[in-house]
């Protein structure tokens, strides 16, 4: 079975490059997924491994590489990875969530084409379907800048991914049931750093050297808080976009996000605690690793240096100091400010409120009254082939609907080309996380209370972060621009994981009438049709 397993991907991957640009490097990974046995907690459990690995293998790429994924799934179950961050230019077909991607059946693979098109930075990837992200399957993704592009601080002594969240010590299959049942989840046991546990990973540093943190928080529901005892942390990057070079003492990094910092090896040499711990919760957990110094003459000691808890001001005023590096060059030869995002006349206004809620007995979570539950076939799929019946554009509104929650698959549409403005409201008491696949937006506003249009007086209009996934504090809003200019479905969801399985997430359906390769790729030849797309011809 292997030769064929390898045979069958050199042929897919012959199929599939003339989709992307022949002039940009390739580079190809084979991935086994297995259940294997894992202790991150110190209790044996039942894991999602990849290649053997917990966490996966790291991507190392370069703007523009394409990656060439060969994902064999030996799980007993149905298994599908999305790329958090990753943009997927044109292609929604590749982006590893259910809504545009059926799933790679147990015992067969499927070939993943991406490519890292106009993209630097720092991401992750994590399986999406079921409640497989409560059992590893995740790893980091690297995209470094092109060699002629340069980047705004010097080559550090080395690069490390530091990959934080929450985690359970029970089955991934016990808690989905829990879900299906109608209840809630508990809170999460412990908290992991590169998938252990306290002081089991350690990152070697040399005197006087200053080296690269990507750190990704890939839990399931908790905000945390990152520190190194006696360093400064010196922001540099953000999802994509490289930073103003604040100094930190330590930072929340909410979940779903990713943040690199510099750190200099500058202290006397021994060993020094890296700390994460939650944030906004009564109970607050903690995880330690090592930073090691390679002429250390002693071990870590002393109580693990404290951090902020409850304080949600404090973590609002950071979040305010973290702005673009308008000097800094892209992906591409010119600085990232050169596209004045602050002058573009916004097209519409979509405000979204997120609700908890019981339907029929069961706990349900929503965005503007309505909670999506998954179609018997990907909408990307029935999009293409025009299969009426599996889901409605319009079937979620652009304001909150003031109405009971109910169920459907929520669908919103939206303009190729259209420049608009996204309300994130949340009237409940957590601080919640929201995510966009596809895109980045400028996060212009954040602040407590309702927003009004008024609000629009305080918005950053110059230097706003550009990213992925944004953070609303309890009894909160933030406000992000979008420039709708990537074709395609679009996951837009909670990165609570209970919230996003129990329906708080809905699709973007950006569409071009056109349908001009220059606006999407065609459907790729080696596409999974299933459900009610099963027997069709991709092309």
């Amino acid at each position: 079975m292997g030769f064929t397993w390898h045979f069958g991907a050199v042929v897919l991957v012959l199929a599939l490059v003339t989709l992307v640009n022949g002039e940009d490097p390739y580079r190809f990974f084979e991935w086994n997924v297995t259940y294997g046995d894992i202790y991150p907690l110190g209790v044996k459990q039942r894991g999602i491994l990849i290649n053997g690995q917990f966490p996966g293998p790291e991507i190392y790429s370069v703007t523009n590489d394409n990656l060439i994924i060969n994902v064999y799934n030996s799980l007993p179950e149905p298994f599908l990875i999305t790329w958090n961050g990753v943009q997927q230019r044109r292609n929604s077909y590749q982006d590893g969530v259910y809504g545009t991607t059926c799933p790679i059946p147990p015992g067969k693979n499927f070939t993943y084409t991406l490519q890292m098109k106009d993209q630097i930075g720092s991401f992750y990837y994590f399986p999406s379907l079921a409640f497989h992200k409560a059992a590893g399957g995740f790893g980091a993704i690297k995209i470094l800048s092109r060699p002629r592009i340069p980047v705004p601080f010097p080559e550090p002594a080395n690069d490390y991914s530091v990959l934080i969240g929450d985690w359970y010590n029970l089955d991934h299959k016990r808690l989905q049931a829990v879900l299906d049942y109608g209840h809630r989840l508990p809170n999460p046991h412990g908290l992991l750093i590169n998938g252990r546990g306290g002081n089991d990973t350690w990152f070697t540093v040399e005197q006087g050297k200053t080296y690269r943190l990507r750190i990704s928080n890939v839990g399931m529901q908790n905000s945390l808080n990152f520190r190194i005892q006696g360093h400064q942390m010196k922001l540099v990057e953000v999802e994509g976009t490289h930073t103003v070079q604040t100094t930190y003492d330590s930072l929340d990094i909410h979940v779903g996000q990713s943040y690199s910092v510099l750190i200099t090896a500058d202290q006397a040499p021994q060993d020094y605690y890296i700390v994460t711990s939650t944030r906004f919760t009564s109970q607050v957990l903690t995880s330690t690793a090592v930073l090691h110094y390679s002429n250390s003459g002693r071990q870590v000691s002393g109580p693990i240096p404290g951090g902020p808890t409850t304080q949600t001001g404090w973590s609002l005023s950071q979040a305010r100091t973290i702005r673009t590096n308008l000097t800094a060059s892209g992906p591409r030869p010119n600085p990232q400010g050169s596209y004045h995002y602050g002058l573009v006349n916004v097209s519409r206004t979509i405000r979204l409120s997120s609700s908890a809620a019981q339907v029929n007995g069961k706990q349900r979570y929503g965005v503007n009254g309505v909670s999506f539950i998954p179609a018997d076939t990907p909408l990307k799929l029935a999009d293409h082939f025009k299969i009426d019946g599996v889901f409605k554009v319009g079937s979620i509104p652009d304001n909150p609907a003031g109405k009971n929650l109910y169920l459907d698959t929520a669908v919103m549409g939206a303009d190729f080309r259209a420049f608009v403005e996204i309300v994130f409201e949340n009237n409940e008491n957590i601080v919640q996380s929201w995510h966009l696949d596809g895109y980045y937006f400028w996060v212009v506003g954040m602040d407590g209370g309702q927003w009004t249009p008024d609000s629009r007086k305080q918005y950053n209009l110059i230097d706003a972060v550009s990213r992925h996934t944004t953070q609303v504090y309890p009894k909160s809003w933030t406000a992000v621009y979008v420039a709708l200019d990537n074709v395609g479905m679009w996951n837009v969801r909670s990165q609570f994981w209970t919230r996003q399985y129990l329906g708080q997430q809905f699709y973007l359906r950006v569409y071009s009438p056109v349908e001009s390769i220059r606006d999407e790729y065609p459907i790729p030849r080696n596409a999974l049709l299933c459900g009610r797309a099963a027997g069709r011809t991709a092309r």
